[in-house]
C-alpha cells in the first residue's frame, strides 16, 4: 500500500441508471434503480478508488457491505456515488458512502475491503480449485 492511503480521502463516480440497472418485477412504468445495482456501484467505486493507492501486485476484495436504499431513482437518470475512507487498519479499509441522484440522497452505505497480494490470492484460489477437483 502506498503512503497516500489514509482516512479522509474521498472520491465521487457517476453512473447512468440504464434499463439493466433497474427492477422489472413491477412492470415497465415502475422501473427504478435496483438495490443490487446500487451495491455493485458502491463496491466498484470503492475498489477502483482504493487501487489508486495500492502498489503493483495488490488489489482488494470486498468483505462486507451494508446498504440503506432510501428512495427511488428513475430509469435514465444518473447517480453519484461518493465514497470516503473512514478507517485504515493494516489491510482493512472502511468506507462510508452516499448515493445521490439529481434530486435526492437515495442511498447510504458502509463498505469494508481488504487489500490482498494478488499472487498470494491466486495461490489460495488454486488450492481451493484443487480441493474441489479432488472432491474434498
Amino acid at each position: 500500500m502506498k503512503a497516500s492511503l489514509a482516512a479522509g480521502l474521498t472520491t465521487t463516480k457517476r453512473y447512468p441508471v440504464d434499463k439493466a440497472k433497474t427492477i422489472d418485477f413491477m412492470g415497465e412504468d415502475l422501473r427504478v434503480y435496483a438495490t443490487p445495482s446500487m451495491a455493485r456501484d458502491i463496491e466498484y467505486t470503492c475498489r477502483n478508488f482504493l487501487v489508486e493507492h495500492l502498489d503493483a501486485g495488490e488489489d482488494s476484495v470486498g468483505a462486507r457491505i451494508e446498504v440503506d436504499h432510501l428512495g427511488p431513482t428513475l430509469l435514465d437518470m444518473w447517480v453519484d456515488v461518493t465514497a470516503k475512507i473512514v478507517e485504515v487498519d493494516r489491510r482493512r479499509v472502511v468506507f462510508e458512502c452516499e448515493v445521490k441522484d439529481a434530486l435526492d440522497m437515495v442511498g447510504k452505505a458502509r463498505h469494508i475491503r481488504f487489500v490482498v497480494d494478488t499472487a498470494k490470492q491466486k495461490e489460495r484460489l488454486q488450492a481451493k480449485r484443487a480441493k474441489v477437483k479432488a472432491g474434498k
